[in-house]
Parts: C-alpha cells; sequence; structure tokens
C-alpha cells in the first residue's frame, strides 16, 4: 500500500537539468495543448471560415489576411509586444517592450511581473503569479490569443482592404492598441489592480476587435456596390467546419486562462460549450421565428456571439448564469443586427463586412456585464486576485463591480476608436486603405494572380451548359436574403 503514494520517476523534480524541481508536467502539457488549440482557431479555423463565407472572387484574399496575420503577429509578439502586454510597468495602462527571445527567459518559471495585488496598507494581497512552467509555454500561450484578435479584426474589412495597407496595419494595431488592453486587464495594469472581470478575453480581445474592426471599417471604406448587394457564401460547409473548428478551439480558449489545470479550467470549459449551444438555438429559434427558416449563417452568428458572451466570466459564474448569459447573447446581438443595423445610419454606412461589431463588440460588453452581475464569489476566489470579488447578483460589494465592468468597457471602446483610426490615418499617408476599383471589380486573381476554385479543367473551352456556375453572380435565382445573410 505505501508503494502506491510514490510519485513516479517520471512526475518528480530535478529528475534531469530539463525538469526542474518547479515543474508540472501536467500543467505544462495543458498549456501548450490550450496554446494550440487557440491557434487552430486561427489556422486553420477562421482562415477557411472566412474563405468559405465569402463570395467565391474574395475567398483566397480573405483566407489570406488572416493567415498572414497569424504569422506576423508571433512575430511581432516575441520581438516586442509581450513584454509591452505582460512585462514590467512603463506606464499605468503599457508594459516595457523587449523582446522574450533569450534562452534564460524562456526556459526560467513563468511569471507576470506586475500583477501583485496589495491591500490598502500596502501589504501584498495576491503575490506575483508564477504558474508551474516555463516561460516559454506563457509566451506562446499569449501569443495565439494576440493573432485571434487581429484575424477578428479582419472580419470587417473582408472583400475591400489593400492587402499592403493590412500588412502594415496588422504589427501597428498590435503594438499600439492590443498591448494596452493586455497590460491593463491581465498583465497588472491599472484596470487589473482595480478588480475588473475579464477572465479569458472578453474586453481583451472581443471587444477591442469589433470597436477596432468596425473603425477601421469606416477608414477604409465600403465593398463595391455589386458586393454589398449581394454576398453569398462560396462554401457553406467549408464555413461550418471553420466554425466548428473555432467552437472546439475555445476549450483551449477559456480553460487555458486559469494558467494551470485545475477545477477552475474544467468550469470554465463546461459553461463555455453550454453558453454558445444556448446561444445558437436561441439564434436560430429566432431566425425561424422572424424570417421563416432557419438560416446556417445564423446559427454559425448565434455559436460565436455565445463564445463571446461567457469569455469574460468563464470560470467565475455558475451554469444557469452561462444559460442564461446565452438566452441573452442568442437574442441581444440578434436585435442589433438585424433590427438596430438596419434603423440606425451609422450602422448602415460603416461596411463591416461579417458583422463582427454585433458578434464581438455587442456580444464582448454584454459578457462583461453579465460577468458583473453573475460572478460566483467561490469561483471568483478560485481565480482572481482581488480578494472578495462577486457580481451584483451576490450583493455585498457586487453592485460597484458590475460599475467597474462597464468603465472598463468604456476605456477599451474609447482607447480603440481613437488609436485605430490614428493607425488608420497614418497608413493612408503611405499607401491607399482600399483595393483599387479594377481590384475591386476582379477580387482574387487582380489581388493575388489566384483563384480558389479551378471550375473547368485546363485547355478545356468554356461551355456555360457545363460551366455556368463559374461565377458567383450568374445563375443564382435573385432571391432576398433572410436571417444574418443580410449582413454577410
Amino acid at each position: 500500500m505505501a508503494a502506491a503514494n510514490v510519485v513516479p520517476v517520471a512526475y518528480q523534480g530535478n529528475t534531469s537539468a530539463s525538469v526542474p524541481d518547479w515543474l508540472n508536467k501536467g500543467d505544462n502539457a495543458w498549456q501548450m495543448i490550450s496554446a494550440t488549440l487557440v491557434g487552430l482557431q486561427s489556422v486553420p479555423g477562421l482562415v477557411i471560415l472566412y474563405g468559405g463565407i465569402v463570395k467565391k472572387k474574395w475567398a483566397v484574399n480573405s483566407a489570406f489576411m488572416a493567415f498572414y496575420a497569424f504569422a506576423a503577429v508571433l512575430l511581432c509578439w516575441v520581438t516586442w509586444a509581450y513584454k509591452m502586454s505582460f512585462g514590467d510597468k512603463l506606464l499605468p495602462f503599457w508594459g516595457k517592450a523587449g523582446p522574450a527571445l533569450g534562452q534564460k527567459f524562456l526556459i526560467r518559471q513563468a511569471r507576470l511581473p506586475e500583477t501583485t495585488q496589495y491591500y490598502n496598507n500596502g501589504e501584498v494581497e495576491t503575490a506575483v503569479a508564477a504558474p508551474f512552467y516555463p516561460m516559454a509555454s506563457m509566451v506562446y500561450f499569449q501569443a495565439v490569443f494576440a493573432a485571434i484578435t487581429l484575424i477578428l479584426i479582419a472580419g470587417s474589412l473582408l472583400g475591400r482592404m489593400n492587402i499592403k495597407a493590412w500588412m502594415l496595419f496588422v504589427p501597428l494595431w498590435l503594438t499600439f492598441s492590443y498591448t494596452v488592453g493586455a497590460f491593463s486587464l491581465w498583465g497588472g495594469g491599472f484596470l487589473f489592480h482595480w478588480g475588473v472581470m475579464d477572465y479569458s478575453g472578453g474586453y481583451v480581445i472581443h471587444l477591442s476587435a469589433g470597436i477596432a474592426g468596425f473603425t477601421a471599417a469606416y477608414w477604409v471604406g465600403p465593398r463595391a456596390t455589386k458586393d454589398r448587394e449581394r454576398f453569398p457564401p462560396n462554401n457553406v460547409l467549408l464555413m461550418l467546419a471553420g466554425a466548428g473548428i473555432l467552437w472546439m478551439g475555445w476549450a483551449g480558449f477559456n480553460g487555458g486562462d486559469p494558467y494551470t489545470a485545475n477545477i477552475d479550467s474544467s468550469m470554465a470549459v463546461l459553461n463555455t460549450n453550454i453558453c454558445a449551444a444556448t446561444s445558437l438555438l436561441v439564434w436560430t429559434c429566432l431566425d425561424v421565428i422572424f424570417f421563416k427558416k432557419p438560416s446556417v449563417i445564423g446559427a454559425v452568428q448565434g455559436m460565436i456571439t455565445g463564445l463571446v458572451c461567457i469569455t469574460p466570466g468563464a470560470g467565475l459564474v455558475q451554469g444557469w448564469a452561462a444559460i442564461t448569459m446565452g438566452i441573452l447573447s442568442g437574442s441581444i446581438p440578434w436585435f442589433t443586427m438585424m433590427i438596430i443595423h438596419k434603423r440606425w445610419p451609422l450602422l448602415q454606412k460603416v461596411d463591416d463586412t461579417l458583422g463582427v461589431f454585433h458578434t464581438h463588440a455587442v456580444a464582448g460588453l454584454l459578457g462583461g456585464a453579465t460577468t458583473g452581475l453573475f460572478a460566483e464569489p467561490e469561483l471568483c476566489a478560485l481565480f482572481l486576485p482581488v480578494t472578495n470579488s462577486r457580481g451584483a447578483f451576490y450583493g455585498g460589494s457586487g453592485g460597484i463591480q458590475f460599475l467597474k465592468q462597464l468603465v472598463g468597457a468604456s476605456f477599451i471602446i474609447g482607447w480603440n476608436v481613437v488609436v485605430t483610426s490614428i493607425i488608420c490615418l497614418v497608413i493612408r499617408l503611405v499607401i491607399p486603405l482600399r483595393m483599387s476599383e479594377e481590384q475591386l471589380l476582379i477580387g482574387d486573381d487582380a489581388v493575388h494572380g489566384e483563384e480558389a476554385y479551378a471550375l473547368w479543367g485546363d485547355g478545356e473551352t468554356y461551355d456555360s451548359t457545363k460551366h455556368g456556375w463559374y461565377s458567383d453572380d450568374t445563375l443564382h435565382q435573385k432571391t432576398s436574403s433572410t436571417g444574418a445573410t443580410q449582413v454577410v
């Protein structure tokens, strides 16, 4: 019986130079798996979702915008942006820039230097976070979060942004916007110490992406008139495959944010799926009630709003709250997209290609606000550095928490509107933000010299009786769009 209590050699510390005594192999494995799951959400998840949900002539360009952003962010991240987000404090909302490339830095135990939380009398309330794995795991985990944020912004700009302007936009926005939100809320900035709750990026990722995407869409300008009037998906099944990868990858998105494989991680994964499923079903039911048929694109939008809404509170709320948040995320963004969008001139003027404002900004703000209502004290104690945190539903300081959530959202919104506008105006001085009219007319072939599908054989003469489906604007019955397809 005594032998059963012996820790296997493989899990003991100091067994070799590569297994220091602080390393927990289970935590390290989960963190790297979580990072990989989040990476898969982008590549291939959003790459093929974007490639399938747009008009055929934009499939290559849309997929490539995501593909490029993933690579560009990762290189910028390790070169300077990681430490701006999680390094030593430079300003209350920004860390000091520096590389995360050196061997000594990457193989030491992970630490988030500015996360110490103090009582009013100066005593330490919660010490520096020190997960039981190396900095290399932390740097990569945070890198894929940064990358997906830029890819979400791309969803607002598909079908007309100059690809060269996008190549400049990605590193600039990462540097001057993402790092500010990440440091302020996660890396030990002023909102973190004040106690604003953002479990896994409802504000840092989704609200910022939705607002930045909408703002950038305003400056870039709209798609060609013909594209705005009719923009059918070129491959709905491919779109669903990307959506499925996005959904399943969210287990790493929310399950990896306790920085350990603990019970709070399990709660986060379960709540994530509960809310996403609820939201998808509510959105679909609303489509059936008001448009008489279920929209597949609408179901994907509902799935996304559920995933976004639960993100800021994934490990902080109970299961019943996850269902409630799913009901709200399946209905309120549906209402803003289907009703308010048609009646508000500003929303009509700005061409937000995939409705990222509704699916990420509205849903992210909704999630942050409802987290301020439903965050359960015992679950908060498992995760949050500010003691006695709770949602308004549980009394005490909860009412103040709800107000903190709104202030945190206001900061993210304001910063992104201003900084994204400045970035776009600066880029516009160097290169046009929007494609030329010829490129807008032709699409992928003009922009990349490539097309998504070869629809007749090499050397084969075009025959309209055989190849009539070549163009996504020919031989289609002109029916009115229903459901979420009205905005995509």
